[in-house]
C-alpha cells in the first residue's frame, strides 16, 4: 500500500512568468524588453519574434549609441507550430538565456501552422473522430509547449494580442471587455498579467500583493525589481546546494545526489562564483569538482557524473575586518553570501570585466573599492561584497559603463599610490 506524507513547505526562489496583453501598437514589445532588462540582472535576453521581425526595431544600431535600443538575442519564427516554440525554449536553455520573450504567444494559437490549424487538420482525417479527435491531438501538443515554457529555468515574458469580448442577450450585444488570443485559460498559468493600452499597463492578475490592481505608465526596471524582490523571499535552491557542497561532511554519494537534484531542476547551468577560487562558474561544474575531491579511491570512475579535473586550491584566506559585538569584543565579520557571489559575475560583466581571463583585473578593482588586498572573491565580508556590488551596479547602468568604471579604478589607484 502506498504511503502519502507531507514534507515541510518552503518558498524557493522562483522565476517570473509574465503575460502582456493588448491590441497592436499598445507597447507590449517595448515593455517586454524593459522588464527583461530589469529581470536579467546582466544576463542574456532572448526573443522569439513571430511579428515579422518587428522586434529588430528595438535593437541597438551599431556605431550609433545615441539612438538607444536594447541588447538581446533574436530568433525570428515565421511558422507557428507550438512544437517549434518547444524547441526554441530548449535552445534558450542551452544558450543560458536569463529572460525569454515570446512575442507573440498568440501566433502559436491562431497563426500559420498554429494550434487551431493542427486541430483542424487532425480532425479532418478519416476516422479521427472529427473535432473531438482534433482537439485530442492538439491538446497534447499544447501541453508539451506549456511544460517547456513553465519549466524554463529563466524568467519568461509572453505577449498576447487581444480582441473585444461580447455577450449577446436576445437582440442586445454588450461588450464585456477584452480577450487574449490564446487558448481559453492559458493566462492562468502566468504569475502576472498586464493589460496594455498606449504604453500603460493595468495589472489584472498577480500572485504578488504589491502589484495588485496597479496601473503603471511604461513599466520597466522598477517593476522588475519589485517582482525580483517578491521572488527572492524564500530559499535560493542554488545556495542550498552550494551550502551542502562546502560542508565538511560532504560525501561522494551526496555529491551525486546533489548533481541529480540540480539536473532535475535545470540548475546545472546556473551562474555563480566558485566557492574556492571566486572564478565565474556553472553550478554543475562546481558539483563535479567537489564530488571529485571527496571521491573514494576505490570507486570506479564510471560512477562519477563526469571526470573534471579537481579545481586548483584557492588562495590562503585573508583576514577580513572584524566587528565588535555588544560586549566590545571583536567578532569575525559575516562572510560574503552565495547570492552576492552570483550577482558579482553579472555586475562585472556589465563593466567589461566578466571574461574568465580578467581575474587579476577583477581582483585589482575589488581591492581598490573595498580598501584591502584579497586573493579571491570568497574572502570578502558580506558588507564588503555589498559595497562592491553597489559600486558595480552604479557604473554598470551608465551608457559608457566599461570606460567610466576603468577611469574610476585608475583614480582609486592613483589615490592609493599618492598616500604611500
Amino acid at each position: 500500500m502506498s504511503t502519502f506524507t507531507f514534507a515541510p513547505a518552503t518558498r524557493e526562489t522562483a522565476r517570473a512568468r509574465i503575460g502582456l496583453q493588448g491590441p497592436a501598437g499598445s507597447g507590449k514589445t517595448k515593455t517586454a524588453l524593459r522588464l527583461a532588462e530589469g529581470l536579467a540582472q546582466g544576463g542574456l535576453i532572448g526573443m522569439v519574434d513571430t511579428e515579422r521581425r518587428s522586434g529588430l526595431k528595438y535593437a541597438v544600431v551599431p556605431g550609433k549609441p545615441a539612438l538607444g535600443g536594447h541588447v538581446f538575442g533574436h530568433m525570428p519564427m515565421d511558422t507557428h507550430d507550438p512544437r517549434n516554440l518547444t524547441e526554441a525554449v530548449r535552445a534558450a536553455e542551452a544558450a543560458g538565456v536569463a529572460v525569454l520573450i515570446v512575442d507573440s504567444w498568440s501566433h502559436f494559437y491562431n497563426g500559420r501552422d498554429g494550434l487551431l490549424e493542427i486541430v483542424e487538420q487532425a480532425g479532418s482525417k478519416q476516422g479521427s473522430g472529427g473535432s473531438f479527435g482534433g482537439w485530442r491531438a492538439g491538446t497534447a501538443i499544447q501541453e508539451e509547449m506549456l511544460d517547456a515554457l513553465l519549466n524554463f529555468s529563466g524568467h519568461l515574458i509572453v505577449t498576447m494580442r487581444t480582441k473585444g469580448d461580447y455577450v449577446i442577450e436576445g437582440k442586445k450585444v454588450t461588450k464585456v471587455g477584452v480577450k487574449a488570443v490564446q487558448r481559453e485559460g492559458a493566462e492562468y498559468e502566468l504569475d502576472v498579467v498586464m493589460d496594455m493600452v498606449e504604453g500603460t499597463a493595468t495589472v489584472t492578475k498577480t500572485r504578488y500583493e504589491p502589484l495588485n490592481g496597479q496601473v503603471i505608465h511604461h513599466p520597466g526596471e522598477d517593476v522588475a525589481e519589485l517582482i525580483l524582490e517578491q521572488l527572492g523571499q524564500g530559499v535560493d535552491p542554488v545556495q542550498v546546494i552550494v551550502d551542502e557542497l562546502v560542508a565538511e561532511d560532504l560525501t561522494y554519494d551526496r555529491a551525486l545526489e546533489l548533481y541529480g537534484q540540480a539536473n532535475n531542476r535545470r540548475l546545472l547551468l546556473a551562474d555563480l562564483l566558485h566557492p574556492k577560487t571566486g572564478e565565474p562558474a556553472k553550478l554543475g561544474d562546481v558539483i563535479k569538482a567537489y564530488g571529485q575531491a571527496v571521491k573514494p579511491a576505490a570507486t570506479p570512475s564510471t560512477d562519477t557524473p563526469s571526470t573534471p579535473a579537481t579545481p586548483p586550491a584557492g588562495q590562503d584566506q585573508g583576514a577580513p575586518p572584524a566587528t565588535p559585538d555588544s560586549a566590545g569584543q571583536d567578532q569575525p565579520a559575516a562572510p560574503v553570501s552565495a547570492p552576492q557571489m552570483r550577482m558579482m559575475h553579472a555586475c562585472f560583466t556589465k563593466v567589461g570585466l566578466g571574461h574568465k581571463d580578467l581575474r587579476e583585473q577583477r581582483l585589482r578593482a575589488t581591492a581598490l573599492i573595498i580598501g584591502r588586498q584579497i586573493g579571491s572573491a570568497n574572502e570578502l565580508t558580506k558588507d564588503e561584497a555589498q559595497t562592491l556590488l553597489d559600486t558595480l551596479t552604479n557604473y554598470g547602468d551608465r551608457e559608457n559603463a566599461a570606460a567610466d568604471f576603468a577611469v574610476m579604478v585608475d583614480g582609486l589607484e592613483h589615490q592609493a599610490l599618492a598616500s604611500v
